[in-house]
Protein backbone atom coordinates (compact mmCIF):
# COMPACT_ATOMS: atom_id res chain seq x y z
CA UNK A 1 0.00 0.00 0.00
CA UNK A 2 1.37 3.25 -1.38
CA UNK A 3 1.87 6.03 1.77
CA UNK A 4 -1.04 8.20 -0.24
CA UNK A 5 -3.31 4.43 0.07
CA UNK A 6 -2.40 4.46 3.53
CA UNK A 7 -3.81 8.21 4.45
CA UNK A 8 -6.70 8.06 2.09
CA UNK A 9 -8.25 5.06 3.89
CA UNK A 10 -11.12 5.58 5.63
CA UNK A 11 -11.51 9.31 5.05
CA UNK A 12 -14.49 11.27 4.42
CA UNK A 13 -13.64 13.82 1.85
CA UNK A 14 -9.79 14.87 0.64
CA UNK A 15 -10.54 18.45 -0.67
CA UNK A 16 -9.29 18.95 -3.69
CA UNK A 17 -8.18 15.36 -3.77
CA UNK A 18 -5.69 16.03 -6.63
CA UNK A 19 -3.35 18.83 -4.27
CA UNK A 20 -2.70 16.17 -1.49
CA UNK A 21 -0.84 14.02 -4.07
CA UNK A 22 0.83 17.24 -5.37
CA UNK A 23 1.87 18.12 -2.34
CA UNK A 24 3.06 14.58 -1.16
CA UNK A 25 5.52 14.79 -4.00
CA UNK A 26 7.00 18.04 -3.00
CA UNK A 27 10.19 16.39 -1.53
CA UNK A 28 9.37 18.34 2.07
CA UNK A 29 7.96 17.35 5.01
CA UNK A 30 4.30 19.18 5.08
CA UNK A 31 2.62 20.78 7.55
CA UNK A 32 -0.52 18.91 8.64
CA UNK A 33 -2.82 21.19 11.31
CA UNK A 34 -4.73 20.39 13.80
CA UNK A 35 -7.07 22.48 16.21
CA UNK A 36 -8.90 21.25 18.62
CA UNK A 37 -10.58 24.08 21.74
CA UNK A 38 -10.30 22.22 24.99
CA UNK A 39 -13.85 23.25 25.70
CA UNK A 40 -14.07 20.34 27.97
CA UNK A 41 -11.48 18.78 29.46
CA UNK A 42 -12.23 14.91 28.14
CA UNK A 43 -10.99 13.59 25.06
CA UNK A 44 -12.88 10.87 23.62
CA UNK A 45 -12.85 8.14 20.33
CA UNK A 46 -14.38 10.13 18.63
CA UNK A 47 -11.32 13.15 18.76
CA UNK A 48 -9.07 10.02 18.66
CA UNK A 49 -10.34 9.28 15.03
CA UNK A 50 -8.43 12.21 13.34
CA UNK A 51 -5.59 12.19 16.32
CA UNK A 52 -4.60 9.04 14.95
CA UNK A 53 -4.86 9.69 11.03
CA UNK A 54 -2.60 12.57 12.27
CA UNK A 55 -0.29 10.24 13.88
CA UNK A 56 -0.25 8.71 10.47
CA UNK A 57 1.02 11.62 8.92
CA UNK A 58 3.66 11.83 11.79
CA UNK A 59 4.77 8.19 11.03
CA UNK A 60 5.43 8.55 7.46
CA UNK A 61 7.80 11.51 8.25
CA UNK A 62 5.52 14.99 8.01
CA UNK A 63 5.03 17.56 10.76
CA UNK A 64 1.68 17.18 12.95
CA UNK A 65 0.84 21.10 13.68
CA UNK A 66 -1.14 20.62 16.99
CA UNK A 67 -3.03 23.84 18.10
CA UNK A 68 -4.24 24.19 21.07
CA UNK A 69 -7.26 26.89 20.33
CA UNK A 70 -7.09 29.19 23.86
CA UNK A 71 -7.79 31.97 22.12
CA UNK A 72 -10.81 30.28 19.62
CA UNK A 73 -12.07 28.13 23.14
CA UNK A 74 -13.49 31.53 24.32
CA UNK A 75 -15.84 31.95 21.30
CA UNK A 76 -17.12 28.59 21.18
CA UNK A 77 -17.00 26.40 17.53
CA UNK A 78 -20.95 26.88 15.75
CA UNK A 79 -20.51 23.91 13.96
CA UNK A 80 -23.62 22.43 14.84
CA UNK A 81 -25.00 24.57 17.29
CA UNK A 82 -28.41 25.34 17.58
CA UNK A 83 -27.69 28.17 19.68
CA UNK A 84 -25.11 30.41 20.71
CA UNK A 85 -22.79 29.17 22.87
CA UNK A 86 -21.61 30.60 26.01
CA UNK A 87 -18.15 31.91 26.23
CA UNK A 88 -15.87 30.40 28.52
CA UNK A 89 -13.24 32.40 30.98
CA UNK A 90 -9.46 32.44 29.98
CA UNK A 91 -9.26 30.31 33.25
CA UNK A 92 -11.91 27.41 32.68
CA UNK A 93 -9.92 27.41 29.51
CA UNK A 94 -6.86 26.91 31.14
CA UNK A 95 -7.96 24.43 33.82
CA UNK A 96 -9.38 22.15 30.43
CA UNK A 97 -6.18 22.70 28.84
CA UNK A 98 -4.03 21.44 31.69
CA UNK A 99 -5.02 17.74 30.69
CA UNK A 100 -5.40 18.76 27.22
CA UNK A 101 -1.61 17.79 26.07
CA UNK A 102 -1.50 14.27 28.05
CA UNK A 103 -4.98 12.80 26.43
CA UNK A 104 -3.60 13.75 22.84
CA UNK A 105 -0.43 12.13 23.91
CA UNK A 106 -2.36 8.80 24.49
CA UNK A 107 -2.56 8.32 20.27
CA UNK A 108 -0.08 11.32 19.12
CA UNK A 109 3.77 11.31 19.16
CA UNK A 110 3.50 15.11 21.24
CA UNK A 111 6.92 14.99 21.58
CA UNK A 112 7.91 15.44 17.71
CA UNK A 113 4.66 17.14 17.29
CA UNK A 114 4.71 21.39 17.13
CA UNK A 115 2.26 22.50 19.83
CA UNK A 116 1.09 25.96 19.67
CA UNK A 117 -1.53 27.62 21.40
CA UNK A 118 -3.58 30.06 19.24
CA UNK A 119 -3.19 33.26 21.63
CA UNK A 120 0.27 33.50 20.39
CA UNK A 121 -1.02 35.48 17.17
CA UNK A 122 -5.00 36.23 17.79
CA UNK A 123 -4.75 37.90 20.93
CA UNK A 124 -1.99 40.51 19.23
CA UNK A 125 -4.43 41.35 16.50
CA UNK A 126 -5.06 45.32 16.24
CA UNK A 127 -8.63 46.19 14.97
CA UNK A 128 -7.07 47.02 11.62
CA UNK A 129 -5.87 43.57 11.43
CA UNK A 130 -9.41 41.88 12.27
CA UNK A 131 -10.68 44.56 9.65
CA UNK A 132 -8.59 42.99 6.90
CA UNK A 133 -9.47 39.63 8.15
CA UNK A 134 -13.23 40.06 8.22
CA UNK A 135 -13.08 41.75 4.94
CA UNK A 136 -12.40 38.13 3.37
CA UNK A 137 -15.23 36.46 3.87
CA UNK A 138 -19.33 37.96 2.97
CA UNK A 139 -22.34 37.65 5.30
CA UNK A 140 -23.72 35.73 2.30
CA UNK A 141 -20.98 32.71 2.11
CA UNK A 142 -21.28 32.33 6.22
CA UNK A 143 -24.88 31.86 5.89
CA UNK A 144 -24.36 29.31 3.25
CA UNK A 145 -23.57 27.35 6.81
CA UNK A 146 -26.26 24.78 7.49
CA UNK A 147 -26.55 25.39 11.53
CA UNK A 148 -26.56 29.25 10.46
CA UNK A 149 -29.33 28.97 7.90
CA UNK A 150 -31.30 27.04 10.01
CA UNK A 151 -31.59 29.12 13.19
CA UNK A 152 -31.66 33.09 10.72
CA UNK A 153 -35.00 30.71 9.20
CA UNK A 154 -35.86 30.52 12.86
CA UNK A 155 -35.16 33.37 14.46
CA UNK A 156 -32.94 32.59 16.48
CA UNK A 157 -29.93 34.57 17.65
CA UNK A 158 -26.85 34.47 15.60
CA UNK A 159 -24.09 35.96 17.43
CA UNK A 160 -21.33 38.26 15.09
CA UNK A 161 -18.54 36.84 16.82
CA UNK A 162 -19.83 33.24 15.72
CA UNK A 163 -19.02 34.96 12.40
CA UNK A 164 -15.43 35.55 13.21
CA UNK A 165 -14.98 31.81 14.54
CA UNK A 166 -14.31 30.16 10.76
CA UNK A 167 -12.10 33.23 10.09
CA UNK A 168 -9.75 33.24 12.97
CA UNK A 169 -9.44 29.47 12.80
CA UNK A 170 -8.41 30.15 9.20
CA UNK A 171 -5.98 32.79 10.34
CA UNK A 172 -4.60 29.73 12.67
CA UNK A 173 -3.70 28.31 9.58
CA UNK A 174 -1.85 31.48 8.36
CA UNK A 175 -0.08 31.44 10.97
CA UNK A 176 1.53 28.11 11.21
CA UNK A 177 1.60 28.09 7.13
CA UNK A 178 -0.66 24.80 7.31
CA UNK A 179 -0.11 22.65 3.67
CA UNK A 180 -3.24 20.46 5.39
CA UNK A 181 -5.97 20.63 8.16
CA UNK A 182 -7.85 17.80 9.63
CA UNK A 183 -10.93 17.70 11.11
CA UNK A 184 -14.14 16.06 11.15
CA UNK A 185 -16.48 16.45 8.66
CA UNK A 186 -18.71 18.89 10.92
CA UNK A 187 -15.66 21.14 10.44
CA UNK A 188 -15.50 20.68 6.60
CA UNK A 189 -16.97 24.66 6.43
CA UNK A 190 -14.41 25.88 8.75
CA UNK A 191 -11.88 24.06 6.86
CA UNK A 192 -12.76 25.34 3.70
CA UNK A 193 -12.90 29.16 5.77
CA UNK A 194 -9.09 28.20 5.99
CA UNK A 195 -8.40 28.13 2.15
CA UNK A 196 -10.21 31.38 1.47
CA UNK A 197 -7.70 33.24 4.10
CA UNK A 198 -4.82 31.61 3.50
CA UNK A 199 -5.30 33.13 -0.73
CA UNK A 200 -6.25 36.50 1.41
CA UNK A 201 -2.93 36.86 2.81
CA UNK A 202 -1.23 35.44 -0.70
CA UNK A 203 -0.59 31.59 1.45
CA UNK A 204 -0.76 28.54 -0.95
CA UNK A 205 -4.48 27.28 0.12
CA UNK A 206 -3.76 24.43 2.55
CA UNK A 207 -5.70 20.89 1.54
CA UNK A 208 -8.97 19.84 4.03
CA UNK A 209 -8.61 16.58 5.12
CA UNK A 210 -11.71 15.34 6.50
CA UNK A 211 -12.56 12.24 8.91
CA UNK A 212 -15.78 10.75 9.29
CA UNK A 213 -17.94 11.45 12.76
CA UNK A 214 -18.36 8.45 15.24
CA UNK A 215 -21.61 7.55 16.56
CA UNK A 216 -22.11 7.68 20.40
CA UNK A 217 -23.01 4.51 22.25
CA UNK A 218 -26.03 5.49 21.45
CA UNK A 219 -25.91 4.71 18.13
CA UNK A 220 -28.07 7.72 16.86
CA UNK A 221 -25.87 11.24 17.53
CA UNK A 222 -22.11 12.01 16.66
CA UNK A 223 -20.24 11.13 19.97
CA UNK A 224 -20.17 14.03 22.48
CA UNK A 225 -20.20 14.39 25.97
CA UNK A 226 -22.78 16.72 25.51
CA UNK A 227 -25.46 13.86 24.87
CA UNK A 228 -23.56 11.57 27.47
CA UNK A 229 -22.55 9.08 24.96
CA UNK A 230 -18.81 8.98 24.79
CA UNK A 231 -15.93 6.72 25.48
CA UNK A 232 -13.50 8.83 27.40
CA UNK A 233 -9.43 7.85 26.39
CA UNK A 234 -9.21 8.29 30.05
CA UNK A 235 -11.64 5.77 31.12
CA UNK A 236 -10.87 2.93 33.07
CA UNK A 237 -10.38 -0.46 31.41
CA UNK A 238 -13.51 -2.06 32.70
CA UNK A 239 -15.86 0.98 32.26
CA UNK A 240 -14.43 1.64 28.32
CA UNK A 241 -15.23 -2.38 27.67
CA UNK A 242 -18.65 -1.99 29.25
CA UNK A 243 -19.35 0.92 27.42
CA UNK A 244 -18.23 -0.37 23.67
CA UNK A 245 -20.00 -3.83 24.49
CA UNK A 246 -23.07 -1.12 24.31
CA UNK A 247 -22.47 0.05 20.90
CA UNK A 248 -25.60 -1.36 18.24
CA UNK A 249 -24.45 -4.00 16.03
CA UNK A 250 -23.99 -2.09 13.07
CA UNK A 251 -21.83 0.07 14.49
CA UNK A 252 -18.94 -2.43 15.62
CA UNK A 253 -16.90 -2.47 11.97
CA UNK A 254 -17.08 1.15 11.72
CA UNK A 255 -16.06 1.43 15.43
CA UNK A 256 -13.44 -1.53 14.81
CA UNK A 257 -11.51 0.52 11.84
CA UNK A 258 -11.80 4.22 12.66
CA UNK A 259 -10.92 3.65 16.28
CA UNK A 260 -8.16 0.63 15.99
CA UNK A 261 -7.39 0.87 12.44
CA UNK A 262 -7.75 -3.04 12.17
CA UNK A 263 -9.96 -4.82 9.50
CA UNK A 264 -13.07 -6.74 10.22
CA UNK A 265 -13.36 -10.35 10.39
CA UNK A 266 -16.91 -12.42 9.56
CA UNK A 267 -18.35 -14.22 12.85
CA UNK A 268 -21.30 -13.40 15.11
CA UNK A 269 -21.77 -10.08 15.92
CA UNK A 270 -21.74 -10.42 19.97
CA UNK A 271 -17.57 -11.50 19.32
CA UNK A 272 -17.22 -9.02 16.89
CA UNK A 273 -18.03 -6.68 19.46
CA UNK A 274 -15.91 -8.51 22.07
CA UNK A 275 -12.75 -8.26 19.67
CA UNK A 276 -13.78 -4.48 19.09
CA UNK A 277 -14.00 -3.46 22.79
CA UNK A 278 -10.67 -5.96 23.83
CA UNK A 279 -8.49 -3.91 21.11
CA UNK A 280 -9.53 -0.70 21.81
CA UNK A 281 -9.33 -0.80 25.49
CA UNK A 282 -5.92 -2.24 24.43
CA UNK A 283 -4.81 0.74 22.56
CA UNK A 284 -5.38 2.85 25.83
CA UNK A 285 -4.67 0.70 29.16
CA UNK A 286 -2.71 -2.26 27.14
CA UNK A 287 -3.29 -6.73 26.74
CA UNK A 288 -3.53 -7.28 30.45
CA UNK A 289 -5.92 -4.80 31.41
CA UNK A 290 -8.14 -5.31 27.92
CA UNK A 291 -8.19 -8.99 29.67
CA UNK A 292 -9.02 -8.32 33.00
CA UNK A 293 -12.14 -5.79 31.01
CA UNK A 294 -13.49 -8.64 29.63
CA UNK A 295 -13.52 -11.15 32.62
CA UNK A 296 -14.88 -8.14 34.97
CA UNK A 297 -17.71 -7.94 32.16
CA UNK A 298 -18.63 -11.56 31.94
CA UNK A 299 -18.42 -11.42 35.61
CA UNK A 300 -21.05 -8.70 36.16
CA UNK A 301 -23.23 -9.96 32.86
CA UNK A 302 -22.54 -13.02 31.63
CA UNK A 303 -22.35 -15.04 35.38
CA UNK A 304 -24.61 -12.31 36.85
CA UNK A 305 -21.81 -11.99 39.83
CA UNK A 306 -20.99 -8.97 42.17
CA UNK A 307 -17.23 -8.66 41.44
CA UNK A 308 -15.44 -9.06 44.71
CA UNK A 309 -12.97 -6.58 44.71
CA UNK A 310 -15.77 -3.23 44.26
CA UNK A 311 -14.79 -0.03 46.62
CA UNK A 312 -16.17 -0.41 49.90
CA UNK A 313 -17.45 3.08 50.79
CA UNK A 314 -19.04 4.49 54.33
CA UNK A 315 -22.14 6.61 54.04
CA UNK A 316 -21.64 10.09 53.72
CA UNK A 317 -22.50 11.97 56.93
CA UNK A 318 -24.51 14.67 54.36
CA UNK A 319 -27.01 12.11 53.43
CA UNK A 320 -28.49 11.01 56.63
CA UNK A 321 -31.23 12.92 58.36
CA UNK A 322 -32.71 11.55 61.59
CA UNK A 323 -31.20 8.32 61.55
CA UNK A 324 -32.42 7.75 58.07
CA UNK A 325 -30.18 7.70 54.48
CA UNK A 326 -32.04 9.49 51.96
CA UNK A 327 -31.18 7.36 48.68
CA UNK A 328 -30.20 10.37 45.90
CA UNK A 329 -28.41 11.81 48.78
CA UNK A 330 -26.08 8.55 49.04
CA UNK A 331 -25.84 8.09 45.16
CA UNK A 332 -24.64 11.59 45.02
CA UNK A 333 -22.62 11.38 47.87
CA UNK A 334 -20.49 8.13 46.86
CA UNK A 335 -19.95 9.53 43.00
CA UNK A 336 -22.80 7.10 41.88
CA UNK A 337 -24.94 10.31 40.48
CA UNK A 338 -23.46 14.08 39.31
CA UNK A 339 -26.03 15.52 41.99
CA UNK A 340 -28.94 15.37 43.72
CA UNK A 341 -31.20 15.65 41.19
CA UNK A 342 -29.58 13.16 38.05
CA UNK A 343 -29.70 10.88 41.23
CA UNK A 344 -33.71 10.95 41.28
CA UNK A 345 -33.72 11.02 37.35
CA UNK A 346 -31.88 7.75 37.48
CA UNK A 347 -34.32 6.11 40.35
CA UNK A 348 -37.40 6.98 38.58
CA UNK A 349 -35.75 5.22 35.12
CA UNK A 350 -35.28 2.11 37.32
CA UNK A 351 -31.39 2.06 37.11
CA UNK A 352 -31.04 1.87 41.01
CA UNK A 353 -30.61 -1.48 42.62
CA UNK A 354 -29.71 -1.92 46.20
CA UNK A 355 -28.55 -5.36 46.67
CA UNK A 356 -29.99 -7.02 43.72
CA UNK A 357 -33.25 -5.09 44.55
CA UNK A 358 -34.59 -1.76 42.15
CA UNK A 359 -35.68 1.35 44.23
CA UNK A 360 -37.94 3.33 41.69
CA UNK A 361 -39.08 6.03 44.28
CA UNK A 362 -36.84 8.78 43.96
CA UNK A 363 -37.66 10.22 47.91
CA UNK A 364 -36.22 6.62 49.26
CA UNK A 365 -34.98 6.25 52.34
CA UNK A 366 -33.15 3.46 54.16
CA UNK A 367 -31.79 2.86 57.64
CA UNK A 368 -27.81 2.39 58.39
CA UNK A 369 -28.59 -1.33 59.20
CA UNK A 370 -30.25 -2.24 55.80
CA UNK A 371 -27.74 -0.72 53.93
CA UNK A 372 -24.74 -2.01 55.62
CA UNK A 373 -22.77 -4.50 54.04
CA UNK A 374 -25.21 -4.32 50.67
CA UNK A 375 -24.22 -3.52 47.52
CA UNK A 376 -25.82 -0.20 45.84
CA UNK A 377 -26.03 -0.22 41.46
CA UNK A 378 -26.39 2.51 39.33
CA UNK A 379 -26.96 0.88 35.63
CA UNK A 380 -24.85 -2.59 35.02
CA UNK A 381 -21.43 -0.99 35.76
CA UNK A 382 -21.11 1.58 38.18
CA UNK A 383 -21.41 0.07 42.16
CA UNK A 384 -20.25 0.19 45.61
CA UNK A 385 -20.61 -1.85 48.80
CA UNK A 386 -21.20 -0.26 51.75
CA UNK A 387 -19.15 -1.14 54.92
CA UNK A 388 -20.73 -2.54 57.74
Amino acid sequence: MSDLERLLAGTADVIPHEELQRKLQLGRPLRVKLGIDPSRPDLHLGHAVVLRRLRQFQELGHVAVLIIGDFTGLVGDPSGQSETRPMLTPEEMESNAQTYLDQAGLVLDVERAEIRHNSEWLAKLSMEDVLRLTSIATVARMLERDDFQQRYRDGRHISVVEFLYPLMQGYDSVAVKADVEMGGTDQTFNLLMGRDVQRGYGQEPQVVFTMPLIEGTDGVRKMSKSYDNYVALTDPPEEMFGKLMSVPDELIDKYLVLCTGLEPEPGHPAERKRRMAREVVKLYHGANAARAAEDRFDQVFKHKEIPADISEVSVPAAAVRDGLVSLPHLLAGVGLAKSNTDARGLIKQGGVKVDGKPLTDPEATLTLAQLAGKVVQVGQRRMVRIAP
